[in-house]
């Protein structure tokens, strides 16, 4: 869309009251929203309230509802649950309950409702505001207000967000904590997975989800689980047969532990509930196995919440004041979503009648179709767990005769082994060869070449680091012996799954096609590198994991510093020249400022930070963070901005630093980047078949146009194919980044939330659109 940026100066709040409320069930990262919304409302200059333990706070009044302060909202970004309660509330689903609360608010002032809850909280909030005005006049015959108080709060806005750890939300990817939901899964499932291993185990897990089996599918996916029951999608008749065979295939095939995951609502097809003991005593009847449950309750609900889940909530935290500032009477309720990259307005109740559809279609049966309104990446997961977690018998695979290699390329990055898994097993599904090179393009040089089977890359998706190996080398230097190897392995088509240097690597052999028809193959890029500094890609493969390295030792950096009072930390992040982890770790970290190599800063900005943080030391929260990128500025060093802010801070504030260094690279994959990596690749092999299928003729594959090497990224909504060539003119390969970055336009929202004045340009939201309209092939910026 080509048009000017609007900037949101020109919406004021002055004389506007906004409250917020957690309502329903808790789930973590509704704390980031509610201080979103707090610190943006006071930005505008709005008054801003809690409302206590929900809507029961708002029939009960007094102390329930309180005006709050900047400094009311520091330091609850890290907390898990929501620091302002929730509470079931019977009374406000009666009219009488409804009236109260109408009263409470009107006293105040307050008609600008903001709502994190789920589906049920939304709706009780819906019919609140239908009913408002009937409410009013109500409460002005009893004479608890006078007219001119119908007049001016003559109309109730409501904005909602979605908290609910279930993700069972239609209209929006993900809702307000299923990622940290699924961290504490994963962490769960990593740590059950080496005592099994350790006695040959099987392990039944049951996880949340009674009416939505999201949890449940998407860590089977991450884990590779044996088998997995959902509500959605139950077993076909005669499922005990089938699962039994698959579990003791699977130890037949020395694979000393089974994973099978339970959604707490699984039903099977004659919607009989599936349990997750009823799951254990049939496989110790049938097989024998040694079986444990092991049910995770609330701990799924509990703990801090992800990098993930703090960014989304503060967006739209922030989004939610925007729309509340730009409704009128007219406009509907709205909740705000994620739609793939973007933040996104849908009207409330269309979201809430498609939610319903869903539970309609289950209960009468029409499972199929509950898949599909669940949406395109629910629809999307279900089918690639299917295509990788069951292996045909060779007699029904088909027969392709083409060899495929994959290989990584440049720096190791969480997700990089579930990426190579998923290109394996789909490879293996479509009838080719699979060829794993090991190192990258040194190794294939060198001839480091070994077919690969379904069972070597069982359980590689928890692996961190890359198993295969990975050097930053450009084939360039071994154009020919690379060549030879292709023609000796007579290799087909190459998927590079690596950073900058993996693109870097696919333009060399593009543009060496001339001299070698070797090269005249398909070749895909999967991105993969913790600093996110691809061209034509919005998320790489490993960012996600090395996002919650940082914001995990921030934390408890933020916790010794306000230990010690008075103190600013400076810390060093990875990234090369692009500052994606320094500027969104800064985000979900509530740091004071983030200086990156995109935003050019001088002495004047260092001074004006270290003033800014003179001033914070004089209120309550006395501590300051500062996240610096390796290469902003050569000059300003984080040894120069230390002593700076050392010098400048005497007597006010005392400094510290730390360079987190290659711990960003390591640790395992969050669910995140396990399942980015598996569902990336996997459309990227398939990909790789259709281009073989197109390009071979006369008894060999011959791929000479753009179109055959490609890079595979997500762009804003959709996951695109795009001519490494054509992508060339979009990078500035001195820097090793793209040209223009997304996330730079979430910057003015890092320093909004600091207290920085700064102009943020919300063109892109604002608009209003109906929940058939999202586009069907959205693939999540989500997971």
């Amino acid at each position: 869309m080509d048009h000017q940026p609007k900037f949101f100066e020109n919406l004021s709040g002055a004389g506007k009251a906004i409250a917020v409320l957690t309502s329903g069930g808790d789930a973590q990262g509704m704390n980031a929203a509610v201080r979103a919304v707090v610190r943006m409302g006071i930005y505008v200059n709005a008054k801003v309230y809690f409302i206590y333990e929900g809507y029961q706070g708002m029939v009960d009044g007094g102390d329930n509802i309180v005006e709050v302060s900047w400094e009311s909202v520091s330091s609850i970004l890290q907390v898990g649950g929501t620091v302002i309660g929730s509470a079931r509330c019977k009374s406000f689903r009666t009219r009488e309950g409804r009236l109260q609360a109408a009263c409470n608010l009107v006293q105040r002032g307050i008609t600008n409702l903001c709502v994190i809850g789920g589906d049920g909280s939304l709706t009780g909030a819906n019919l609140f505001r239908e009913e408002w005005s009937g409410l009013l006049e109500e409460l002005a015959q009893k004479g608890k207000i006078d007219a001119e108080a119908v007049k001016k709060y003559a109309y109730l806005n409501i904005v909602g967000m979605v908290g609910s750890i279930d993700n069972d939300f239609c209209g929006t990817d993900m809702t307000i904590g299923t990622d940290s939901a699924l961290h504490r899964i994963i962490e769960v499932v990593d740590a059950i997975m080496t005592t099994a291993q350790s006695h040959q185990r099987t392990f039944v897990l049951e996880v949340m989800g009674r009416h939505c089996g999201y949890l449940a599918l998407v860590s089977a996916l991450a884990c590779g689980a044996d088998w997995v029951f959902i509500p959605e999608y139950p077993p076909e008749e005669g499922w005990e047969d089938s699962m039994c065979v698959k579990l003791s295939e699977n130890r037949a095939r020395k694979k000393r532990l089974n994973i099978i995951i339970v959604a707490e609502g699984a039903i099977d097809c004659h919607n009989k509930p599936i349990t997750s003991e009823k799951v254990k005593d049939l496989v110790v009847q049938r097989l024998g196995f040694d079986t444990r449950v092991t049910i995770l309750g609330h701990v799924q609900r509990g703990g801090t919440p992800s990098a993930f889940d703090r960014i989304l909530a503060s967006r739209m935290g922030v989004e939610a004041v925007l729309a509340l500032l730009e409704a009128t009477p007219d406009t509907p309720a709205c909740v705000v979503s994620l739609s793939g990259n973007q933040a996104v307005r849908l009207p409330l109740m269309e979201c809430v009648q498609m939610t319903q559809e869903v539970q309609k279609a289950m209960d009468e049966g029409r499972f199929l179709e509950a898949v599909r309104l669940r949406g395109r990446s629910f629809e999307n997961n279900l089918n690639t767990y299917k295509l990788l977690s069951h292996k045909k018998p060779d007699a029904e695979l088909p027969k392709s005769n083409f060899n495929v290699a994959v290989l990584n390329v440049g720096a190791p990055a969480a997700g990089m082994n579930a990426a190579v898994r998923a290109a394996v097993r789909v490879g293996m599904t479509e009838g080719h060869k699979i060829f794993a090179v090991i190192d990258g393009f040194e190794g294939f040089a060198r001839g480091k070449i070994k077919e690969i089977s379904w069972g070597d890359v069982g359980g590689w998706t928890g692996q961190g680091g890359s198993i295969l190996g990975t050097k930053r080398t450009l084939p360039a230097k071994y154009l020919e012996k690379i060549a030879d190897q292709m023609r000796t392995n007579n290799i087909n088509a190459l998927m590079v799954i690596g950073g900058f240097e993996a693109f870097e690597s696919c333009v060399q052999l593009y543009e060496a096609r001339d001299s070698f028809e070797e090269f005249a193959v398909p070749m895909c890029v999967v991105p993969a590198t913790i600093s996110n500094n691809v061209p034509g890609t919005d998320y790489s493969l490993g960012a996600d994991t090395a996002l919650n390295a940082i914001v995990e030792t921030c934390d408890r950096i933020k916790q010794s510093a306000s230990g010690t009072k008075r103190r600013v930390f400076i810390i060093e992040t990875m990234g090369g020249y692009c500052g994606y982890l320094a500027n969104m770790g800064a985000l979900a970290a509530g740091a004071d400022a983030a200086y990156i190599f995109e935003e050019q800063f001088d002495i004047r900005e260092l001074q004006a930070n270290v003033e800014h943080l003179t001033e914070k030391m004089k209120t309550s929260i006395q501590r300051g963070l500062v996240l610096r990128n390796e290469n902003c500025n050569e000059n300003y060093t984080t040894d120069f901005i230390y002593q700076l802010y050392s010098e400048e801070g005497k007597g006010v504030f005392d400094c510290r630093k730390n360079v987190l260094g290659h711990m960003q690279q390591g640790g395992a994959p969050s669910p995140f980047d396990r399942n980015f990596g598996t569902k990336i690749s996997a459309k990227a092999m398939q990909w790789i078949s259709k281009k073989l299928k197109e390009t071979y003729r006369k008894g060999k594959v011959f791929a000479n146009t753009d179109d055959s090497v490609c890079l595979l990224g997500m762009r804003r909504r959709n996951l695109v194919f795009q001519p490494v060539a054509e992508l060339k003119s979009e990078t500035d390969f001195v820097h090793r980044i793209p040209k223009e970055q997304w996330w730079l336009k979430l910057r003015p929202l890092m320093k909004i939330l600091a207290k920085y004045k700064t102009s943020y340009d919300v063109s892109d939201s604002g608009q209003l659109e109906h929940v058939a309209m999202l586009p069907k092939e959205a693939e999540t910026g989500a997971i």
